[in-house]
């Protein structure tokens, strides 16, 4: 089911089609995929959403079980380390947008209850009830594409056809599901999932065909930060991965792509920002060369 572009609502906020929106990563995690443990602890976390707000991000994304594999975090785990987070965070920032990265709809019930306005489901419905927690609490719910994977398991020669169309078959098919059952069209997002249910010559396909998702009208999610399709493509480790993210990042924000997951937050503000000038959407911030 497409939809005719219109703004995303997030919260108490709307945002219009051309916005580019900057979603930081706080991981409330020993072993998160990236440098991880970095912000486990509570005054860490809290000084990363900090300096995060400081640098632009405009949603703030808190995780509490990693994608890939490793120990149980059962759902009381989870609860722990996300809700009382999000209590917190909501009540120093008010206004900022939170959502919870879970598959759980016991974690995304608790975590709307909390102040969380938005639920990433990353595991692409594998729990049904998520999205019905969503319309009920009135959330913005990300619909993502993961090959029909369980949660936390890495792919393992996973073929498609056209994995493009499989992922618009799927996310399409989750966002339909979110509206039946009573989710606002203005609160879904679609996310292709780089990674998730892939490996890297699924990933760049769908980064180069990203448009064939925009197209579709509805707001599209990029999570491709620091991934290992970027590492891949580069020979890069996780350390040397920016550079290849922010060039993924200008491909998707080109292509209509409306949602930036990152780990970077000043740097794909800026990315993002320079899209925007060269696209026409904004004026520069300065012009003087060849004026003065």
């Amino acid at each position: 089911m497409n939809r005719a572009p219109g703004p995303l609502k997030l919260g108490a906020r709307e945002y219009a089609p051309a916005q580019r929106l900057v979603m930081a990563i706080v991981n409330r995690t020993p072993d998160s995929f990236f440098r991880p443990g970095v912000t486990w602890e509570e005054g860490a976390a809290l000084e990363r959403v900090r300096e995060v707000v400081a640098h632009g991000a405009d949603i703030l994304d808190v995780g509490g079980v990693p994608a890939k594999p490793g120990d149980e975090v059962d759902v009381n785990a989870e609860i722990g380390r996300v809700v009382p987070f999000i209590a917190t965070v909501r009540g120093e920032y008010p206004d900022l947008v939170i959502s919870v990265d879970t598959w759980r709809h016991e974690v995304g019930r608790a975590a709307c209850a909390a102040g969380a306005d938005m639920i990433n489901d990353t595991w692409g419905g594998w729990d049904p009830r998520l999205a019905e927690v969503a319309a009920q609490a009135g959330a913005t719910l990300v619909c993502s594409h993961a090959g029909r994977l369980p949660p936390r398991t890495r792919p393992f020669r996973l073929q498609y056809d056209d994995v493009v169309a499989d992922v618009l078959d799927t996310v399409l098919g989750l966002a339909d599901r979110a509206v039946r059952v009573g989710v606002d069209p203005a609160r879904i997002i679609i996310d292709p999932a780089h990674d998730f249910g892939k490996n890297s010559w699924h990933s760049l396909e769908i980064t180069r065909r990203l448009s064939e998702l925009t197209a579709t009208g509805w707001p599209v999610l990029l999570s491709a930060s620091r991934k290992d399709f970027v590492g891949e493509a580069l020979g890069a480790s996780l350390e040397e991965r920016l550079p290849g993210t922010l060039a993924v990042t200008a491909v998707a924000a080109w292509q209509g792509a409306r949602i930036f997951r990152a780990h970077d937050v000043a740097e794909t503000r800026m990315t993002l920002d320079m899209v925007a000038a060269i696209r026409g959407d904004v004026a520069p911030a300065r012009t003087v060369r060849g004026l003065v």
